[in-house]
């Protein structure tokens, strides 16, 4: 077999409520000092990317919004996620404003709940008497006045978690999204089928494992990079394409911010073995704090 047929990749995927999104996008977890940040960004902007995933917790928000800003590209061209942090969900209208005031936007393409998790800031310890379904509450009005987001998500939500959410009272707006750590070695089968039918894209962090990752040494996933003559990380973010998943890989390094973008694609075979690869080589997770829990 040759090299594969690798190209920018342009393709879209529709939301629940019409809009579209960018199949790939550049994540900027731990981009968080100005240089890396901004040159990371303008690198992606000026390569093809029009996807630009942050979160307030990453510290670099006004770094994302000065490379947008110094990209020249027009604001209707690109898609932008921020995220809410956990110690402000009693908070959302004016965590909301803050991330728009660093990122220089008057709105942001999709906002998201970043954990199902509500914590006091000063204590840190979880709200009795406050829950996701409440925060949830408050996205939704933001949302129906339609100008500062365009759609809304969660992120790191369970089957279990998000069937509480939308059977619970005043819940109205399905979620857009489900922004969750998924790759060969975090299928999340039950997890994709459910948000399949629900009409909630799968959008895949850390889609390439995280520093020092297992998916770059893993023989399967060498060899079919091999085989096509491309880099496991472009094996990665195809096959997240191709099951229908948006995809954030994230880098600050120019020449791989590039070949991420580059995608083509995999034979049935190959799709194949990356979709049964974890009963081979089992289940692998490289994000996951104290604070969730993924099993409820």
């Amino acid at each position: 077999m040759g090299a594969a047929n690798l190209q920018i990749n342009k393709d879209v995927f529709t939301l629940n409520n019409g809009n579209k999104i960018p199949a790939v996008g550049l994540g900027t977890w731990r981009a968080d000092s100005e240089k890396e940040a901004v040159d990371a960004v303008l690198a992606a902007l000026k390569n093809g990317y029009k996807h630009i995933d942050t979160a307030a917790i990453y510290a670099n928000e006004e770094f994302v919004g000065e490379a947008i800003s110094k990209s020249g590209i027009p604001r209707e061209e690109l898609f932008i996620t921020t995220k809410l942090w956990n110690s402000r969900h009693k908070d959302v209208s004016a965590a909301l404003d803050e991330s728009l005031g660093k990122l220089k936007l008057d709105y942001v393409d999709l906002y998201l709940i970043h954990w199902p998790v509500s914590t006091n800031p000063e204590t840190k310890e979880p709200y009795p008497d406050h829950d996701f379904v409440d925060t949830w509450k408050k996205l939704q009005e933001i949302y129906k006045k339609g100008d500062k987001v365009k759609a809304i998500g969660v992120s790191n939500f369970t089957v279990k978690k998000l069937e509480k959410l939308l059977s619970a009272d005043g819940v109205d707006v399905v979620p857009a999204v489900n922004q969750v750590e998924a790759h060969p070695l975090l299928t999340q089968p039950e997890l994709y089928n459910y948000l399949k039918e629900k009409d909630i894209l799968l959008e895949a962090y850390s889609p390439l494992g995280s520093a020092d990752s297992p998916l770059f040494k893993n023989e399967t996933i060498v060899e079919i990079a091999k085989k096509n003559e491309v880099e496991p990380a472009q094996v990665l973010v195809s096959w997240a394409v191709q099951r229908h998943t948006v995809v954030l890989p994230k880098s600050v390094t120019e020449s791989r911010i590039i070949s991420n973008l580059k995608t083509f694609k995999l034979s049935e075979e190959d799709f194949e073995t990356l979709n049964r690869l974890i009963e081979k080589d089992g289940v692998t997770r490289t994000c996951n704090p104290g604070f969730n829990n993924f099993d409820d």
